[in-house]
């Protein structure tokens, strides 16, 4: 059987676990776990790319926007909404098209016995953290191993643009045609929706306008750190947007944690829920007496934050016109 090498275009950001052969009717393989960050991917896949893929359902909303969606044969991690509908970390996908293969077990379990029925030629998942693979335990991703290739999409140390280019170039070794009219649509959607951020950037910080991205829990209310989100980064950093920045960060640097009585010390006039939690996050959010006195909660002023989305050109876009269309409003 014909194979090729699948090689990143962004050293260090694709990285290959080199376990089993592909495909592999034994199911056995080197199993030694190690992590190429030097050379790129290097991993034999049949010509044209794997058919058969299984991959942490926002990696695979990803690949099905750039094109390869009919290859996705199973998920695992995020698929249902918590308001219903997809979620939006899945955000064009169809759940009905592939097999969910999540575990029914803690957090980054996944039903090894589903995978094997499946016979994919190829896992994927992302990495936030170098050795920490997205909805993927560790016991699980060594136990996978054995048996099939696992690729990762690495996201440390890249910015906004950078993370998209990452799953696109990955997209395109796979077989995606990345000069398809959908592909190429979405980066020019990216590029006039960042264009409007910038003017509207601008016109909010000469009227003294802010927005706050936050999420709430029982005890604590959380201001997110645009540092460390590289969708807010970018669009503090690159497009102007002025988002509060905490100044007092966690010490990993997400969040800062507050009290509900300390929740006015930020007084933004626009307020990003954390859209994971859905209604009832802000239900919740609406409901604490002190955050109800901050200019944002007083004027209504809220729109859903994706803090995790599908990787694409095109996604972005639709989340940044979103933010844009309700910052607006505060001129």
């Amino acid at each position: 059987m014909k194979t090729r090498s699948l090689a990143g275009a962004v050293v260090g950001a694709l990285l290959l676990l080199p376990l089993a052969a592909c495909g592999s009717d034994s199911g056995s393989g080197s199993g030694d776990g190690n992590v190429d960050q030097t050379d790129g991917i290097d991993v034999d896949l049949p010509d044209g790319g794997p058919e058969r893929i299984v991959a942490q359902s926002t990696m695979a909303a990803a690949l099905t926007q750039l094109g390869l969606g009919d290859r996705i044969v199973g998920t695992f991690g995020p698929l249902e909404g918590p308001d219903g509908g997809v979620d939006s970390q899945a955000a064009g996908l169809d759940p009905d098209s592939v097999e969910d293969v999540t575990g029914a077990g803690d957090y980054g379990d996944i039903d090894e016995e589903k995978v094997a029925a499946l016979d994919p030629d190829l896992i994927i998942t992302s990495s936030y953290i170098e050795g920490d693979y997205w909805y993927m335990s560790e016991p699980i991703h060594d136990s996978l191993g054995k048996q099939w290739d696992i690729v990762a999409v690495s996201y440390d140390g890249l910015d906004l643009t950078e993370q998209i280019e990452s799953v696109q170039d990955l997209a395109g070794e796979l077989g995606a045609d990345l000069e398809s009219d959908e592909v190429t649509a979405g980066e020019a959607a990216f590029e006039e929706a960042s264009a409007t951020a910038t003017d509207l950037g601008e016109q909010l910080t000469a009227a003294g306008k802010t927005a706050i991205a936050v999420s709430g829990s029982v005890d604590s209310y959380y201001v997110s750190n645009p540092a460390v989100s590289a969708d807010l980064n970018y669009w503090v950093e690159t497009l102007g947007l002025p988002i509060v920045v905490p100044d007092n960060p966690d010490p990993q640097g997400y969040f800062e944690t507050l009290s509900w009585e300390e929740s006015d010390k930020y007084n933004a006039d626009l307020a990003l829920y954390d859209d994971r939690q859905g209604q009832a996050g802000l239900d919740a959010l609406k409901a604490q007496p002190v955050f109800a006195t901050i200019a944002a909660a007083q004027n209504d002023a809220y729109t859903p934050w994706t803090s995790v989305y599908p990787p694409t050109y095109a996604e972005a876009a639709t989340l940044l016109n979103r933010f844009t269309t309700a910052a607006q409003g505060l001129l």
